[in-house]
């Protein structure tokens, strides 16, 4: 597919920033091997996205999406997720910091990721669907809720595996739960609800431009294939494939 000058040009902007960005936060981390392990997201996400982008260019407002997550991803990377000074850096500006005004006792800056990764990456997720599996109405917003979901727990069983790979200090720091059993589950939730949110923004804009809002709804939940599937299309794939010439 064939990209306006103007929209390469955006992408290139946001990538030499990102270059950048990264470059700052790679400068002596916390931990240089949570910092390692931390970047195999961007390891595998950054070439999916450069490689897909003359066969599959995403929109401007999805390649911001994601380069706002990543720059949030890094700043956890060089400190480590559990050790983000962001209360004592919003003391220094506003002369209080969240922890104080919340009460809270742990660091949730690992927190505001995952929320941050439903928030951020759920609307480029659905606009994957709607352009490839032509995902419209409900399934349009469902599903994009749904793989968030999914992918958000699968990361939670990577971190577990890599806490056991790993252990001692470097698995403790990647794993972040900071004495919280409920760690995973919180994360899972805050993806979920960070997904909804978007995802209801999407469908209160589009409720208010698309003409055929109400209608698409309506017949992206019909009926579409009236033969059960199950043994019933065993048992006609099966005939088939009989049918055949040799």
């Amino acid at each position: 597919m064939a990209v306006s000058p103007s929209h390469t040009r955006y992408v290139v902007i946001l990538a030499v920033l990102f270059v950048l960005w990264f470059a700052i936060w790679a400068v002596g981390p916390v931990d240089r091997h949570d910092w390692l392990l931390e970047n195999v997201l961007v390891a595998v996400l950054l070439p999916l996205l450069l490689w897909g982008y003359h066969r599959f260019p995403l929109s401007r407002v999805s390649y911001t999406l994601v380069f706002v997550f990543l720059c949030i991803h890094e700043i956890g990377a060089h400190y480590t997720y559990a050790l983000v000074p962001y209360d004592a850096w919003l003391s220094a500006v506003f002369g209080g910091g969240l922890n104080d005004l919340f009460g809270w006792e742990r660091n949730h800056f690992d927190r505001m990721v995952h929320f941050s990764y439903g928030l951020l990456l759920a609307y480029p997720i659905r606009e994957v669907f709607c352009r490839v599996a032509s995902a419209r109405g409900f399934w349009g917003y469902f599903l994009p809720l749904d793989v968030t979901m999914s992918t958000s727990m699968l990361f939670e069983l990577f971190e577990w595996w890599a806490a056991e790979l790993f252990g001692g200090d470097l698995g403790v720091a990647y794993l972040g739960t900071q004495g919280d059993i409920w760690d995973a589950h919180k994360d899972m939730g805050l993806a979920t609800c960070g997904a909804v949110i978007a995802m209801l923004v999407t469908s209160a804009i589009n409720l208010a431009i698309q003409s055929d809002f109400a209608r698409e709804w309506r017949h992206s939940l019909t009926v579409k294939g009236e033969r059960p599937l199950g043994e019933v299309e065993i048992v006609r794939l099966w005939r088939q494939r009989r049918r055949r010439p040799s």
